[in-house]
């Protein structure tokens, strides 16, 4: 029979289940788990799966995504408490449980099994005739759990319902080609033609790649899949209309399972770098190369192209054009746009980031980080604020006292004016400094390479308003001092990284 048959299983848990059954309902996995298992931690983004598990089996849902960090606790909730909470309820339910390898599915079995042995008032009892850690059924009952790998078989087992649990082990799976269409062809020649009618599905899975097997079925199947994504960090836009799934204040971290503090979420971000924490934390992979601007595209240098002054402020030499680029927000709301600005110069044909200021900030803090960026730079006398959100007001504030603000008002839509610039990238005519010499630039490629789908694009629309005015309409911008100029005054400087 099929979950999705609401009247069929009331009369099945009203004639057959046993007493202990229909006297200690839990009304959710969660509920189950703390009430059977002490050491169990329940968090907010616990009882948001939760709730979407419940829908599940009340029908509501029939494909469920659910996305969320690693190590929060998913797939014990998800693949062993569920599967238990619906035959406690429902024992004559048929589960399949598949991950990327059977010897990691057959571990959720071992579990489940292993609860029930513990507690016996559950009133369900395994079968003699089948108690393997990868596959049982219940005794009286016509339930049970197979446990298999996306690569083993379900044939002639039919299934009520079906969990799908990270079908892969790691990022070079997730590359993987040839895993790409051994996943395709599991759903498609295995899973489906073995599902009951109205059998749901749940896929819980870290995400990866923007095509992996979350992306895709979103991607092909839209309305057919309902998706709960679980970001570590809330990244939503409050001025976008946007909320948090678990109602946090835009910025705030998720509170962990595994205890995890605001200093251990900001520290892995740092360990793990901008892709990966987007991708496996956030939930929002971006493309492998990007779609506008390519992830290979971008040329790189290593060595410093300025000279630092005592005072900190910095020169350049051999440089046409020099200008620093802004893309502000609307105000300091953690988990909106951030604040970019950027010091682009251009040699020739060639235009290279040499410096970046990035970070949420509210109108003082953008007019303080305005003058700092202007006195670090004294050659780049033109600078571009795009002429919206807190820009006209920054404008006014600083016109009197910092010369060569101009507004720049945005000609056309985001994408447009990025892809307008993309053939530069594409070309090899943009330069970006290193990893060791600015860690901060890696952040700009990825930004890059995620948009326009990626939460934030500051970083883009300051680079492509930068890119415009340079490459694009080369004007005269400013005098940059020549290399005999500075010939006097050597002595005074040094060349330092970041």
């Amino acid at each position: 029979m099929s979950i999705g048959a609401p009247d069929l299983m009331v009369e099945m848990i009203r004639t057959q289940l046993a007493p202990e059954l229909r006297q200690r309902p839990w009304k959710t996995p969660g509920e189950m788990a703390q009430a059977l298992d002490r050491t169990t931690i329940q968090t907010p983004a616990l009882d948001a799966i939760d709730a979407r598990l419940v829908a599940v089996r009340d029908g509501d849902c029939e494909r469920q995504i659910i996305n969320m960090p690693p190590q929060e606790g998913k797939s014990q909730r998800t693949s062993v408490w569920f599967p238990l909470w619906l035959l406690h309820g429902n024992p004559n339910l048929r589960i399949a449980i598949v991950s990327y390898g059977k010897d990691v599915a057959r571990r959720f079995g071992r579990r489940i099994r292993d609860i029930l042995r513990e507690h016996p008032e559950l009133g369900l009892t395994l079968s003699q005739s089948s108690q393997r850690q990868d596959e049982f059924e219940l005794l009286g009952y016509a339930g049970g759990v197979v446990c298999v790998g996306v690569e083993g078989g379900l044939t002639s087992r039919p299934v009520d319902v079906l969990i799908i649990d990270d079908p892969y082990k790691d990022a070079k799976q997730a590359d993987s080609k040839a895993w790409a269409d051994t996943i395709k062809n599991f759903w498609s020649e295995v899973a489906l033609p073995r599902l009951a009618p109205g059998a749901p599905v749940v896929l819980i899975q870290t995400r990866w790649r923007e095509d992996d097997m979350a992306g895709w079925l979103q991607k092909e199947f839209a309305d057919e899949w309902d998706v709960l994504n679980i970001p570590a960090q809330a990244d939503h836009d409050p001025d976008k209309g946007e909320t948090d799934v678990l109602g946090r204040e835009p910025g705030e971290f998720m509170v962990s399972a595994r205890g995890r503090t605001v200093k251990d979420w900001l520290k892995k971000i740092r360990e793990v770098g901008s892709r990966a924490w987007n991708a496996l934390y956030q939930g929002r992979p971006a493309p492998a190369e990007g779609t506008i601007l390519k992830r290979t595209w971008w040329q790189r240098y290593d060595e410093p192209l300025w000279l630092v002054r005592e005072d900190g402020s910095r020169i350049v030499t051999g440089f046409d054009d020099l200008l620093i680029s802004w893309d502000l927000t609307f105000k300091k709301t953690e988990g909106t746009d951030y604040v970019s600005g950027q010091v682009w110069g251009r040699r020739g044909a060639n235009a290279y980031l040499l410096d970046r200021v990035h970070g949420r900030m509210d109108f003082v803090e953008t007019l303080a980080a305005f003058r700092r960026l202007a006195a670090r730079w004294p050659q780049a006398t033109l600078k571009l604020v795009e002429d919206k959100a807190n820009g006209p007001a920054v404008i006014a504030m600083l016109s009197n006292s910092i010369g060569g603000i101009v507004p720049v008002e945005p000609d056309g839509g985001k994408e447009a004016r990025a892809a307008a610039v993309s053939p530069l990238v594409e070309a090899g005519n943009v330069w970006l400094p290193s990893s060791e010499l600015a860690p901060w630039a890696d952040d700009v490629i990825e930004e890059a390479a995620g948009f326009p789908t990626a939460a934030h694009d500051d970083d883009v629309d300051a680079l492509s308003q930068g890119l415009n005015r340079l490459l694009l309409q080369p004007l005269l911008i400013g005098q940059v001092v020549t290399d005999q100029d500075l010939d006097h005054e050597l002595d005074s400087f040094t060349i330092t990284p970041y």
